[in-house]
């Protein structure tokens, strides 16, 4: 570590806090939280999205129209706006209703904003996969007496998932960008940390090249995963 500060010095950046152990610790801490956001939003806004793509294409109004409802609002407020107003607004309607017993934290209110902002996005990639299966498909396995059901889930999502793939990963690296909105509501990621760390310190800087890198890499780590699954799930006669 203090070779890496030693040659940063050179360069005219300052990262003699890394050296400082209380430092170097929330930097570290907050980089665990980024990654433990990033795990459970991917989980979280892919279940949200299947879910909400299965009622947008279920052919039931009672259930389709309020998904669209809620993916049209979802898609046109910011994030930001969306977090500010689960946890000053619900969080606090909730807290008045059960008092010290609720068990949302702010941790949690990011986890379920940015899923669900995210998983409308999804949605809306997997709707366009459904339809774009081809009408043959599903008259074969229509053949075979598949229920309404057992074609979204056996024939259309399967194949639907290979046809939003890319929109799927482009999604998903916007979401492991979009996990820095957790410091609004002073959750302990990267982020918050590297703030709390500037405000004490003149490196503002060195802090902003270490956030970029560590986002790119996350980012850069996410695209690979989803090239390597596309070239996995082409479909034969497909994309070439």
């Amino acid at each position: 570590m203090e070779t890496f500060v030693q040659w940063a010095a050179h360069l005219g950046l300052n990262y003699r806090f890394l050296l400082d152990a209380y430092q170097r610790g929330s930097l570290i801490d907050g980089a665990w939280t980024t990654l433990l956001l990033c795990v459970l939003t991917i989980i979280g806004s892919l279940l949200a999205g299947v879910t909400l793509a299965a009622m947008l294409t279920s052919g039931n109004k009672a259930l389709s129209r309020p998904a669209r409802v809620f993916i049209e609002v979802t898609r046109n407020t910011p994030t930001l706006v969306q977090l500010y107003c689960a946890f000053l607004v619900l969080n606090m309607l909730l807290t008045q209703a059960v008092g010290a017993a609720n068990p949302l934290t702010p941790f949690a209110w990011v986890v379920i904003v940015i899923s669900l902002h995210k998983g409308a996005f999804h949605a809306e990639a997997l709707r366009a996969g459904i339809e774009a299966v081809p009408a043959v498909t599903m008259e074969a396995a229509s053949s075979l007496a598949f229920s309404r059901r057992q074609l979204l889930w056996n024939v259309q999502l399967p194949l639907a998932l290979r046809f939003a793939l890319p929109s799927l990963v482009n999604n998903l690296i916007d979401l492991v960008k979009m996990t820095a909105v957790a410091s609004a509501i002073a959750v302990g990621d990267i982020t918050y940390a590297s703030i709390m760390i500037w405000t004490q310190s003149d490196n503002v800087l060195e802090l902003m090249i270490l956030m970029l890198s560590f986002f790119g890499v996350l980012s850069f780590i996410v695209n690979c995963v989803g090239r390597a699954l596309e070239a996995r799930l082409r479909m034969p006669g497909y994309g070439h």
